[in-house]
């Protein structure tokens, strides 16, 4: 989506002017950012970007920074960063559509090397041949304006924006709180922007199920945004007058370095469950990418760290936070483990949980505090310490915080109750097996009759996990339906395939299987007793179904509400 920001500076700028306008004292100001980075750069070039042409550019007028040659401006300074899914011709085509506007292009990637390939499957790894250096440089000097190959582009490039906005306009930017995790971003960040809301701050949120003010949320396109749109969204909400952001980091937004220069303060590990292995090596790789956001060389402005213990991964997020020197306070639903945040006891009901809530920090003040929350599940108790621990960090007393937690409520498809006269109907965005396992076994503390799950998995995405998804579904419910998700360009009865490989007899008698979504949906509706649960799974907030390269309406919460109504249980 396009986030909203201010309009375009019509006044243009120098390198050399931003780099004057940063404090001198401040301990990671853009001045000494810039010149390590750009002088790095310099000296790994390999053709030796020489001091006349750094000064060239640095002194060439612009109005702002673009990472879309779509959408250059004349005058703009054009980005041009790699692709996870490179494409020579693709960037050798943006490369020459920039060139004919900007003022100058700053290059993630050799642009002597990319000019002068004309097919290479990794454009990481180009290398130039020898005998091809003088061709490709006279290239290069034909452009209608100068390239400069910065390769670590990305370790000032938010820096670099947000100095650019400062300059137009200097506004007080938001503190930042960041949760990183498979499971619990969303919910965990639309907590911590209630309870700062409802304690007095003015809050923004920032994620998969929307960016902007509490309560005035527009529909996100990603869970992290680029490195632009997210430097424009944090100057936006200061001009707006927000005190708070909590937004939610995702491993590919770290791993891309989408938020550096973010002004992140507290720091939160939710849990670590197989996902995005198309994207990431392997579960090493993806914990890695998480841990970024607790290392104070990527954000120093950190101060807090907030770990969940429960986790099998916690250990590498407490290790990179404690080498950083933060306060690292950690949470548990376990009453038996030393944590800052404890749950020693949790009572459900179908209204939400009551919480008897352990706290002992390092100077020894230990506390006890009975909490009702109104929202259902045990993982919920998880992010409402998260949250709760969260604000504290920022120094809002434990006492306040407790006393608005009864008019919390929960993220639109995070455990999302819809109304019936009878029977519970859920709808979650649980959608990968851990996450499945957490939302049937939090369901199943407050269920009556039978559990019932309806779920499906996403086509062109890591298909290892679909028969995982199936088994978490049998594991934790007594019926089981299974339906597509979004099929993207796969046919829905073949990831239908993939899910039952490995299912026995007693679990197919368990099974319905209906390809079609709404189908699927009305079926269980039909088909659930008074007392049953039923948890509508796996695409929680989302409006749409995607098809074939078509994103169709699609709206579980809706579909579920219509399918109720022609029951005749509401």
């Amino acid at each position: 989506m396009t986030l909203s920001t201010s309009s375009p500076s019509s006044i243009t700028v120098t390198l050399q002017q931003l780099l004057a306008a940063s404090s001198s004292d401040d301990r990671h100001s853009l001045q000494q950012v810039f010149t390590a980075n750009m002088t790095a750069a310099v000296s790994e070039s390999s053709h030796q970007i020489t001091a006349v042409q750094l000064d060239a550019v640095i002194n060439i007028p612009f109005q702002q920074f673009c990472l879309d040659s779509r959408q250059l401006a004349s005058n703009d300074v054009f980005v041009l960063l790699k692709s996870h899914t490179p494409n020579c011709q693709k960037s050798r085509d943006h490369l020459y559509q920039a060139a004919n506007n900007a003022a100058f292009i700053l290059s993630e990637i050799d642009p002597r090397a990319l000019l002068n390939t004309t097919s290479v499957s990794n454009h990481a790894d180009i290398t130039l041949p020898n005998d091809s250096t003088a061709k490709a440089q006279q290239q290069l000097v034909a452009l209608p304006c100068p390239v400069l190959h910065v390769p670590n582009i990305r370790d000032f490039l938010g820096t670099l924006i947000q100095a650019r906005l400062q300059y137009q306009q200097p506004v007080t930017l938001p503190t930042v709180i960041a949760v990183t995790g498979t499971n619990g971003k969303t919910t965990i960040s639309q907590l911590v922007a209630q309870l700062t809301q409802l304690t007095g701050m003015s809050s923004a949120v920032m994620g998969t199920a929307g960016n902007g003010r509490f309560g005035a949320l527009v529909q996100a396109s990603h869970t992290t945004g680029d490195v632009l749109a997210v430097q424009q969204f944090l100057y936006q909400m200061g001009k707006e007058g927000a005190e708070l952001l909590a937004l939610e980091a995702s491993s590919h937004g770290l791993d891309q370095q989408r938020l550096q220069g973010m002004p992140v303060s507290v720091a939160i590990y939710t849990n670590l469950s197989r996902d995005h292995l198309d994207y990431h090596a392997d579960m090493a790789e993806y914990a890695a990418a998480k841990a970024k956001l607790f290392d104070k060389a990527h954000f120093p402005d950190l101060t807090h760290a907030i770990i969940n213990i429960d986790d099998e991964h916690a250990q590498i997020m407490l290790d990179t936070a404690h080498a950083s020197n933060l306060t690292v306070w950690t949470y548990s639903l376990d009453s038996l483990k030393t944590a800052t945040f404890v749950a020693a006891n949790i009572t459900p009901s179908l209204r939400g949980v009551e919480i008897s809530l352990r706290t002992d920090f390092d100077d020894g003040t230990m506390n006890h505090l009975d909490i009702v929350s109104p929202l259902l599940g045990r993982f919920n108790v998880a992010n409402l310490l998260a949250a709760m621990a969260a604000a504290v960090a920022l120094g809002i007393s434990l006492e306040h915080i407790a006393a608005v937690v009864p008019q919390l409520q929960g993220a639109v498809g995070r455990m999302q109750r819809v109304p019936s006269n009878d029977g519970c109907f859920i709808v979650d965005y649980a959608h990968t097996p851990d996450a499945l396992s957490q939302v049937l076994a939090s369901l199943k503390t407050h269920c009556k009759g039978q559990l019932w799950a309806v779920f499906g998995c996403g086509g062109d995405r890591d298909a290892g996990k679909r028969p995982l998804m199936a088994q978490a579904g049998l594991a934790g419910a007594d019926k089981v339906v299974l339906t597509a998700d979004n099929p993207r360009t796969e046919d829905p009865n073949a990831i239908l395939q993939d899910m039952q490989v490995g299912m026995s007899t007693e679990q197919y008698q368990r099974t319905h299987i209906e390809p079609a979504r709404q189908a699927a949906i009305e079926y269980a509706v039909n088909q659930a007793a008074a007392d049953d649960i039923v948890v509508i799974a796996g695409k929680g907030h989302e409006t749409y179904q995607e098809i074939n390269h078509v994103r169709y309406d699609f709206d579980d919460s809706v579909i579920l509400q219509n399918a109720l109504k022609q029951a005749g249980r509401v």
